[in-house]
């Protein structure tokens, strides 16, 4: 037989009843129609319910407009990077923290972005940094790069991809020099600092990048050799 349209799913007869045969409301039930009902829980409840939503549109969106301001930072700093007044301060060593020092171009990946000196959290909005107190880019000694991965025009996103004997290009205001990856990308802790260490009587470079995407647990690093350079 058909059920009823007007007859509930769940009949009155499974509640409890009273002495005169009507069902029961549980206490959870009184206090849920009790908020219902009035003004205020209601607009706590309203207001609760937005800041979630708008909480999560913004942890969705923060990689994108990161992006944004990334691509347009970059926008600038190309044309600070042609600017003579670049060449004079690279070649007197006094480029500032945040200002263009280099570029870097690895084909296999389809990059080429500006990198600026410094990796403070600022200065990274750029994409990425040079740490300070590295050698700079085809000199002697270890020239280190640190980029975002997946923020900021995520510059290293592809960092994994990069095999032993891909070139990675190096141009600086005053020349441009070739580095060839030595071996696969491998992880540390972020505070092994040895990566970054003096190299003596070589010239290498050592970019690093958070690991695994979209945390910052662990490094991912590659290491490059000096293979040619054109500097004057």
């Amino acid at each position: 037989m058909a059920q009823d349209e007007h007859e509930p799913l769940y009949p009155s007869a499974v509640l409890p009843r009273d002495r005169e045969g009507r069902g029961v409301r549980s206490t959870a039930g009184m206090v849920v129609d009790a908020w219902r009902h009035r003004p205020v829980p209601r607009r706590v409840i309203g207001t609760l319910s937005t800041l979630l939503l708008l909480g999560g549109v913004g942890l969705l969106s923060y990689p994108f407009l990161t992006n944004v301001y990334g691509d347009w930072r970059q926008s600038r700093l190309e044309v600070e990077f042609a600017e003579p007044e670049t060449r004079d301060a690279y070649a007197a060593r006094a480029v500032v923290v945040g200002e263009a020092l280099t570029k870097i171009a690895v084909p296999r990946l389809g990059l080429e972005t500006v990198v600026v000196e410094g990796t403070s959290p600022s200065a990274l909005r750029a994409g990425a940094g040079h740490y300070e107190g590295t050698a700079l880019p085809c000199e002697l000694g270890n020239a280190a790069v640190a980029g975002h991965r997946t923020t900021y025009s995520k510059p290293f996103s592809d960092l994994h991809r990069l095999r032993e004997g891909d070139e990675i290009v190096m141009i600086t205001p005053v020349g441009r020099c070739v580095y060839e990856v030595a071996g696969a990308p491998w992880t540390t802790t972020p505070n092994d600092v040895g990566v970054l260490a003096r190299v003596e009587g070589a010239s290498v470079l050592t970019l690093t990048t958070c690991h695994p995407p979209g945390s910052a647990s662990e490094r991912l690093i590659v290491r490059a050799e000096l293979v040619s350079s054109e500097v004057a």
